[in-house]
């Protein structure tokens, strides 16, 4: 009798997502002949999705040639958090990941405690990869994570790019994979209760004060409600179309981004006013950034305040943006430097 089906289905997964960073361990030029198998991390909180995860990989990485291990993030934001993470850390031990390791950092409070968790988890899990040279490291992000990130983008207004959520490969050299983002939490749950696993539910996330908690517990079900149980579903696929549009406009983009200029490369308005809306509003963006504007900060109204200067000129000044960064409009030129 073979496994339980929500537990060969994280399996399943997880042994795609390992033979991908196989084939590119073994693929890449620069990995020397006698280099140690590739080392796959889980980022784990102890919740159901990581634990499922960690269990997955535990079980995978034995008949593969890979490395497994496991990193847990103590954010220090609830009395006896370093227990619990150091009880993660047990867990994740037994079921025979190495190396494995409980991290504390300390989470500060720009862009709201959310944002400011996630920057503090991120830099870490960055930090524990480059320590222990690991090929990739796995999140459990499930389909119902996902079309969250699409609903709280939608809410933002702020275009396709933040309806594609979250990418099932994302990070500085292919980091950080997600295995789980064509499968929903109930199946990702199923799997730990097949397992007998002991997993730990985060407070946070049914506390009202998070805006991610509460589009889970109120917003969701209500839409879900009205429109049927698809939605989640519908939502995960809402981001896969929109990542593949996003990243068309964003190539057109880049090519379009030398016809627009001149020999002296500078930014030609005439030009980029015969551009459509949507490639030559990431023209502007990419050269906003690329003298020194922080991506983080760039928002929509700041992109569409240099964009007037090219469809709605009428000899305004210049614009002010993140990063003493200004941008102007001068002898039929877009002139964008940092003061």
């Amino acid at each position: 009798m073979g496994p339980h089906p929500a537990v060969a289905a994280i399996r399943l997964a997880v042994r795609r997502v390992l033979h991908d960073v196989l084939t590119e361990h073994q693929t890449d030029p620069t990995t020397a002949p006698d280099a140690p198998q590739p080392l796959v991390l889980v980022a784990c909180s102890g919740g159901a999705d990581s634990m499922a995860l960690a269990s997955a990989l535990a079980f995978e990485a034995r008949k593969l040639p890979v490395r497994a291990g496991g990193i847990t993030v103590d954010h220090g934001l609830q009395d006896g958090s370093d227990n619990r993470a150091a009880e993660v850390a047990g867990r994740m031990t037994a079921l025979g990941l190495t190396p494995v390791e409980a991290v504390t950092v300390t989470v500060g409070r720009e862009g709201g405690p959310e944002a400011a968790a996630r920057d503090a988890r991120y830099a870490a899990l960055d930090e524990a990869a480059a320590r222990h040279g690991a090929a990739a490291i796995l999140l459990g992000h499930t389909r119902d994570d996902q079309a969250e990130t699409v609903l709280l983008g939608l809410a933002r207004g702020s275009g396709i790019r933040s309806l594609s959520g979250m990418a099932a490969v994302s990070g500085a050299s292919r980091r950080y994979r997600r295995p789980f983002l064509q499968l929903d939490r109930q199946t990702v749950r199923k799997a730990c209760i097949a397992q007998e696993l002991a997993v730990w539910d985060d407070p946070h996330n049914s506390d009202p004060a998070y805006t991610r908690s509460r589009l889970r517990h109120e917003g969701l079900p209500a839409l879900e409600k009205a429109l049927g149980k698809g939605v989640v579903e519908a939502l995960a696929r809402t981001a896969q179309l929109s990542r593949d549009d996003a990243d068309a406009l964003d190539t057109w983009a880049a090519d379009a981004e030398t016809a627009v200029r001149d020999e002296a490369g500078a930014l030609e308005c005439a030009k980029l006013f015969g551009l459509p809306p949507a490639v030559r509003r990431r023209v502007l963006r990419r050269a906003v950034i690329a003298e020194g504007a922080p991506a983080g900060s760039l928002f929509a109204r700041h992109i569409e305040e240099v964009d007037r200067l090219i469809t709605g000129w009428r000899g305004q000044g210049a614009i002010n943006l993140p990063g003493r960064v200004e941008a102007r409009r001068q002898g039929g030129r877009l002139v964008i430097r940092q003061g």
